[in-house]
């Protein structure tokens, strides 16, 4: 399922028209992002965590070359399934 999928699912459950879902998906899309940049964790009760999981700089080998790269430090969006929402998919 995609972006255009859940909307149609949203809308058509919601009576709300298309183009309104739209700018909700993605405000709250971008709302996610923007607290996540901000170094901030998104708890969505009932469903998950959107977490930024620091990644720390390291030495990798070019599979190509064998020459040794460094990697520098980077963030990486995560999401940790809520308790429920674990439950739910195991049904």
């Amino acid at each position: 399922m995609n972006k255009l999928e859940i909307v149609k699912v949203i809308a058509e459950e919601s009576g709300l028209t298309q183009k309104e879902v739209t700018g909700v998906v993605d405000t709250m899309i971008n709302t996610i992002i923007s607290e996540l940049k901000k170094g901030e964790e998104v708890n969505i009760a009932g469903f998950g965590k959107f977490v930024v999981k620091k990644r720390a700089a390291r030495t990798s080998i070019n599979p190509r070359t064998k020459q040794a790269i460094s990697v520098p430090a980077s963030k990486a969006p995560t999401f940790r399934a809520g308790k429920q929402f674990k439950e739910a998919v195991n049904k």
